[in-house]
């Protein structure tokens, strides 16, 4: 292998890091290299560094040679370093360019330079902090560690820019620096000059326009328009004339729903929720939310869609429900069944089918499935170890014990998975095991079951997701969960339990026992579809002609993309099996965990009360879709994206174009006569809705979003340069100008309309009805901005699309769904004593947590003044950080000072 690298090039940094962790694994040369030098002879521009491997494949991206090199010292990659790899990547990278530039470069120091990077700073240090590991993935180095410490080092190693109340963040980068590799690497490229070193790469960078806030936030930025030929805006003014007429005819509706050969046929599901619990925020964006957008917008292309989902009854959750409430198994399943119906018609999901697994379908396809495995050899019998409570007489299924997790010490883990790190555990694994409904400590017995045999499926296996995988739209995430378990080998799964309310096993010996409900839970989406035509087989024994895309949390994507293809591909029935799986990360609540016994976070049925209409949620929760990562529900987040992004940008041009029409033109779209600035316009709305097909065929949801937003703005921009309510006073040629600004502006707000249905469909549907556009432009989004309402087309009565939200309003909401966590916290314990001056200190956990709540507090009043919010809504906030800062002073057992201020005359 030959490594290129450059002296002075950032990126060098980690890779000789890693580099030298590898050493011995491989015959590596180093060859140095200028930075103008074309290495990789495919590229069109200079990249460095590169690694060319033996075979003649070259990487030249700085985190996917780190990786290389750490696969070869034996490190495997896991779920949460790939995240710190992104994070790295699309976050901290902007925000440290700027902060060397504006160092090394412009020569500016102190808080100009540590500016744009403190809150990736704090960001890091919180994590290290709250995780109690010495590095990022835990309690061994990473690859991502050594990328962040590449990345960081030539701004951490002069101590001004390494703030010391970030502890956890330097006593990693310590530890890191101290490392012969790392030491080696930092020599080699900054050699005695140090930060300087990097001088003459950063002068030949464009300087970055960095918007304080993005780092960590992921907020949009404003991006200078694209470069656009003459080809291209000649393409979109064709189009654009080509108007209504240009679009496909209506595809007839059917009912049901059935696959049409020669047509693109989608089938989509979204995971069976349980039955026993009402839905949080995050339930509802990792699957029914996620899997409604993507099926709204398949109608939108005319593909053929059946999206369908239903309630998961069997299993212990459910006996577990069934005796909290004093009521039988199905009456639970009856009851919680209506109110999942009921919250996923609050939220407007498009179900075709919204069904439930204690069905004789369920039963006839399961046992069917079974028998097939039974008869092909692929299931076992052994004997089993199980827990049994003696008090209550039974052996306990997993959902009946909790225990603490072997792997991760979490002491509230499942007799089936840790929720915390998410591993599968068999319950006898558990340290000290409680029986969970008389909390007595339970014993080990045998019992017999069957085991479905996955080392024998496991080729088969492996040979369809080579086939499929590949080219799909598969999540990362998803791959990399999949692979981890291949890579350690699959075991045989037991499939029964010692159960009553479930599928019953259909063979002699095993009739006392049920099926586990992850065997056949996943064939309820067959079975609810068989619930809903006795056609069936046409979406799930027709794999040549259906594309199946499943949506879920990651949790669910073993039995998705491993389990369920097992059984069907051991079945030999033809099985339609995923094409697509689309599996989200974590949604928290603020800092925490959502909570339905502590009252903690906001839950489906919660959100009707609010009185914040469901597409406002729809809009928030996939704005912050965990896609890479996990992200968290903020009310404070809420509140600035419903009052910037709805009400200032996307509220405020529609409204406006519809307004003009009505004000200025008496309701009818003007005549339009366009320039060739209204043509570039028309070219750069059609690249962006372009992007926006692009971005959802990949089932990038939370990224097309964004494009709404991009197209929104451009209108704005559009309508404030043009400033057609000075036109319209002119003479002719302000005034027919002002006609082709209105009349183009609300052509894009109809367009937005369209764009806006898969996420906030009743919304889009009053703008249809305000504009009054045509019912094949309310049912079609085209590839191409068209004219869809020509001039003399009427529009209705324009109103306001959204409403503030206020911080009265979301104070009030974040205290109501804060459980009783307000009357425990440090914080609260910290203020009570009426002499501050004595006050005794608190622990240092208790000072930690008030000293991250100052600092986040503190970031929110930066962002508030960054973005020049209402004077009131900053001095609101501040005066939360003052009472904060007045609590860890407390805390800390230090006298308050009294405020300073003008002395009054």
């Amino acid at each position: 292998m030959k490594l290129f690298v450059s002296e002075g090039a950032p990126g060098t940094l980690p890779v000789l890091a890693a580099a030298g962790r590898a050493q011995g694994r491989a015959q590596l040369h180093i060859s140095t290299v200028g930075p103008e030098e074309c290495v990789v002879p495919f590229l069109t521009r200079p990249k460095i560094p590169v690694l060319q491997l033996d075979n003649g494949n070259y990487l030249f991206s700085t985190n996917a040679i780190c990786r290389y090199f750490f696969l070869l010292s034996g490190s495997e990659q896991d779920d949460l370093t790939n995240q710190w790899l992104e994070w790295e990547a699309t976050e901290l990278q902007p925000a440290l360019s700027a902060s060397l530039y504006y160092l090394v470069v412009q020569g500016k120091k102190g808080e100009d330079v540590l500016g744009p990077i403190r809150r990736a700073l704090t960001h890091i240090d919180h994590s290290l902090s709250r995780r109690s590991c010495p590095f990022l993935a835990g309690e061994t180095e990473s690859v991502a560690d050594i990328v962040l410490w590449g990345a960081l080092y030539p701004l951490l190693q002069d101590p001004a820019y390494l703030p010391e109340e970030l502890g956890a963040l330097h006593s990693w980068f310590q530890t890191l620096s101290s490392q012969e590799p790392c030491q080696r690497a930092a020599e080699t490229v900054l050699k005695k000059q140090g930060i300087l070193a990097l001088r003459p790469y950063l002068q030949k960078q464009l300087q970055p326009s960095f918007l304080e806030g993005r780092a960590v936030s992921n907020e949009p930025e404003e991006e200078e328009l694209a470069t656009l030929t003459e080809e291209e805006i000649a393409i979109a003014v064709t189009a654009w004339k080509k108007g209504l007429g240009s679009l496909p005819p209506l595809r007839p509706k059917q009912k049901p729903v059935l696959p049409v050969a020669g047509e693109r046929n989608v089938l989509i599901t979204s995971a069976l929720p349980y039955v026993n619990n009402v839905p949080h925020l995050g339930n509802i964006i990792g699957c029914v939310l996620s899997a409604d957008v993507f099926a709204r917008y398949s109608r939108l292309r005319q593909w053929n869609t059946l999206y369908l989902c239903g309630t998961d009854e069997y299993g212990t959750a459910t006996e577990t429900k069934a005796m909290e409430e004093g009521l039988t198994p199905q009456e639970i399943c009856d009851k919680y069944h209506v109110i999942h119906a009921d919250i996923y018609r609050w939220f407007n999901i498009s179900f075709d089918i919204f069904g439930r697994t204690t069905t004789p379908q369920q039963t006839e396809i399961t046992q069917d499935i079974f028998q097939r495995l039974w008869d092909r050899g692929f299931v076992l019998q052994d004997t089993v170890e199980q827990l049994r409570c003696e008090h209550c007489s039974r052996f306990l299924a997993d959902r009946f014990v909790e225990g603490v997790c072997p792997f991760c010490g979490y002491e509230e883990a499942r007799g089936d998975q840790c929720d915390k790190c998410g591993k599968l555990i068999n319950a006898i694994e558990l340290k000290k095991p409680q029986c969970k409904v008389c909390r007595s400590c339970p014993v080990v017995r045998s019992s017999r079951h069957l085991f479905l045999d996955l080392p024998k499926l496991e080729d088969r296996l492996e040979e369809w997701l080579e086939k499929t995988v590949p080219g799909s739209d598969w999540t990362p995430n998803a791959r990399f969960i999949i692979r981890s378990w291949l890579r350690d080998g699959l075991k045989p799964r037991c499939i029964t339990r010692d159960l009553k309310w479930g599928t019953p096993v259909p063979l002699e010996g095993f009739e006392d026992k049920v099926f586990y409900v992850w065997f056949d839970a996943t064939f309820g989406y067959i079975s609810i579809t068989a619930n809903y035509t006795d056609q069936w087989e046409r979406w799930w024994k027709n794999p040549e002609q259906v594309n199946l895309y499943q949506f879920m949390a990651k949790d669910n994507v073993p039995f998705h993309g491993l389990v369920f293809p097992c059984s069907a591909l051991g079945a030999e029935d033809n099985y339609t099996l995923v094409s697509h799986l689309i599996a989200t990360e974590y949604l928290n609540y603020e800092d925490g965990k959502f909570s339905k016994s502590r009252g903690v976070g906001v839950f489906g049925d919660m959100a009707q009360d609010t009185g914040i209409p469901a597409d406002i949620w729809r809009f928030y929760l996939l704005y912050i879709r965990p896609e890479g990562q996990d992200s968290a529900f903020s009310w404070t987040d809420m509140l600035l994206k419903n009052n910037s992004e709805l009400l200032n940008n996307l509220g405020n041009f529609i409204n406006r174009a519809g307004m003009f029409v009505s004000k200025f033109f008496g309701g009818y779209v003007p005549e339009m006569v366009l320039t060739s600035d209204d043509q570039r316009l028309l070219a750069h709305v059609t690249l962006e809705l372009q992007h926006y097909h692009q971005l959802l065929e990949k089932v990038r949801i939370r990224d097309a979003l964004r494009s709404i937003l991009t197209i929104s703005r451009y209108g704005n921009q559009y309508i404030q340069v043009n400033e057609p309510w000075k036109r319209i006073k002119g003479n002719e040629a302000d005034r027919q100008r002002a006609g082709t600004v209105t009349g183009l502006a609300v052509n894009i707000a109809a367009l937005l309309s369209t764009m806006l249905q898969p996420y906030m469909p009743t919304v889009s549907s009053t703008i249809a009805t305000q504009l009054q556009l045509p019912p094949p432009a309310c049912s079609i989004l085209p590839m191409d901005f068209l004219c869809i309402l020509p001039a003399g087309h009427q529009i209705g009565t324009v109103s306001p699309l959204f409403q503030k939200l206020e911080n009265d309003q979301i104070e009030n909401l974040r205290q109501r769904f804060g459980g009783g966590q307000l009357e425990e916290s440090p914080m609260l314990k910290a203020k009570v004593s009426p002499k501050p001056a004595v006050v005794e200190r608190a622990g240092p956990q208790q000072i930690q947590v008030l000293m991250d709540e100052v600092t986040k507090q503190g970031n929110i009043v930066r962002e508030l003044k960054a973005q020049k919010a209402d004077k009131n809504q900053i001095a609101a906030e501040v005066a939360k950080l003052l009472d904060l800062k007045k609590q860890l002073a407390l805390a800390e057992g230090k006298p308050l000072e009294t405020p300073k201020g003008k002395k009054k005359k």
